[in-house]
């Protein structure tokens, strides 16, 4: 498969107004198997990495996630290339990939996968998710145990169990709330987190989908602020920036009134 191919079929996944470029580099990379340029639109892919092409459309939509990052973004894409906002267009890409057969997923059709996959799905992550709304049920009859004494629940947190009352809290709702464990822990607790009972039930059947990533599913929850165009962005931000120097000039004049007044008392 050759660069402009390659290109071709990244465009069959989403279409981009933006033109970009292909590049192999013909070389073997120890330290990564491709790079986005965003200031010259360019992917550099090490071709050499790869025994196979399916290998390098991986790193292809890898590096074209980052371009529709770049480029659809009205607003400055972090520095912090790899936030959830980029794993949500990349996952997203993976999962589309896969459907029209571009790149094929290993996990799903190899059997050592398949068998691992059941087992870490069963027997730890869907465990510990029950166990951590065990532990929820049993923290509830802690603190009901501290209001029949009349002694204090965090306290009890604190120093006996020495655990952070946060996490206490999360903890308890993961079974207050009967929340699915097959989710695994780490996800239960974002779905704890959630105060409205109908988003909270969607985003818990969205966890359970195994189409989407948490990343995608995440991005449902806080879904990325996105502007119609680069002006509204900037009359966006002199908006919060001149809401942000109102707040500090407000805490000056306090500050310099506190300050006289404490060189008066002194004279």
């Amino acid at each position: 498969m050759n660069q402009e191919q390659v290109k071709q079929k990244l465009l069959q996944l989403e279409k981009v107004d933006v033109d970009f470029t292909v590049t192999f580099s013909g070389k073997r990379s120890k330290k990564v198997d491709g790079l986005y340029y965003p200031d010259r639109r360019e992917m550099i892919i090490h071709n050499r990495n790869f025994v196979d092409d399916n290998q390098l459309m991986y790193t292809a939509i890898h590096e074209y996630a980052h371009h529709i990052q770049f480029t659809k973004s009205n607003a400055p894409v972090t520095t912090r290339s790899h936030a959830n906002y980029f794993w949500n267009i990349f996952h997203s890409l993976l999962y589309k990939a896969e459907s029209m057969g571009i790149y094929k997923n290993i996990f799903d059709t190899n059997d050592e996968f398949k068998e691992l996959t059941a087992r870490l799905r069963n027997d730890f992550l869907s465990k510990n998710g029950l166990l951590m709304k065990e532990f929820g049920s049993l923290l509830i009859q802690g603190r009901d145990l501290c209001m029949k004494y009349g002694v204090s629940f965090e306290d009890y947190l604190d120093r006996v169990l020495q655990l952070h009352r946060s996490e206490a809290k999360t903890i308890i709702k993961t079974f207050s709330m009967d929340i699915n464990p097959k989710m695994g822990y780490e996800n239960m607790k974002t779905v704890a987190r959630i105060r409205d009972d109908h988003l909270r039930e969607e985003i818990q059947e969205a966890f359970l989908d195994k189409n989407k990533s948490p990343d995608m599913v995440k991005a449902e929850i806080n879904p990325k602020r996105e502007f119609p165009s680069r002006l509204s962005y900037l009359e966006s931000e002199k908006e919060r920036i001149e809401r942000s120097l109102d707040r500090l000039t407000q805490q000056l004049a306090k500050l310099e009134r506190e300050i006289d007044n404490l060189k008066k008392e002194r004279l």
